[in-house]
C-alpha cells in the first residue's frame, strides 16, 4: 500500500549561501584587475583639437603627460595657460625635473622609449606650445606626441 504524507510536513529546502562569499571575492578581484585608476587630476581646461588621422598608442605605460590649458580654478592660479605637471601646476622651469623624475621611474632599456605627450586645450597659443617643446629638448626628451580627439568624417 502507498503511504500517505502530510502536505504540511513539506518544506522547501534553505539556499547555500556558503559559496557566496567566494563568488564576491572572484567578481571584487576581477573588476580590480581589469579597471585603470586615473593617474592625475586634470586641474586645467581640456577641450582637445580635432584630427582626422590620429594613431593609437600601444605601450601607453611608457607615456607622460604634459597638460596645457586655463586653470579650472582662476581664483588660486589666474586667468593665464599654466602647465600641469602630474598632479600640480608648474612652471617652464620645472619641466627639465620632470623629465629625470620620469627617467629615474624607468628601467634602462624603456628609457629610450619613453614618450612626452602634450595634452593642450585648442586654445592654447602656438608659442607656449613652442616654449614647451624647448625646455623638452633641452632635456633630451625629443619623442613628443600630441593629444587629440578624433574628428567627425564629413561625407
Amino acid at each position: 500500500m502507498a503511504k500517505f504524507t502530510n502536505k504540511e510536513e513539506r518544506k522547501v529546502p534553505g539556499m547555500n549561501t556558503s559559496s557566496m562569499s567566494d563568488i564576491i571575492f572572484m567578481f571584487l578581484f576581477f573588476f580590480m584587475v581589469i579597471s585603470n585608476m586615473r593617474e592625475s587630476t586634470v586641474m586645467v581646461h581640456q577641450n582637445m583639437p580635432k584630427a582626422s588621422e590620429i594613431q593609437k598608442l600601444e605601450q601607453k605605460s611608457l607615456v607622460s603627460y604634459i597638460y596645457i590649458g586655463t586653470p579650472l580654478d582662476a581664483k588660486k592660479y589666474g586667468i593665464a595657460t599654466r602647465i600641469q605637471l602630474n598632479d600640480q601646476i608648474a612652471d617652464l622651469s620645472d619641466i627639465a625635473a620632470f623629465i629625470e623624475s620620469e627617467r629615474a621611474q624607468r628601467s634602462e632599456s624603456e628609457r629610450a622609449l619613453l614618450t612626452t605627450t602634450l595634452k593642450c586645450d585648442k586654445e592654447v597659443k602656438m608659442g607656449d606650445v613652442t616654449d614647451i617643446k624647448q625646455e623638452l629638448r633641452k632635456a633630451g626628451a625629443l619623442r613628443i606626441m600630441y593629444a587629440a580627439g578624433k574628428a567627425k568624417k564629413a561625407y
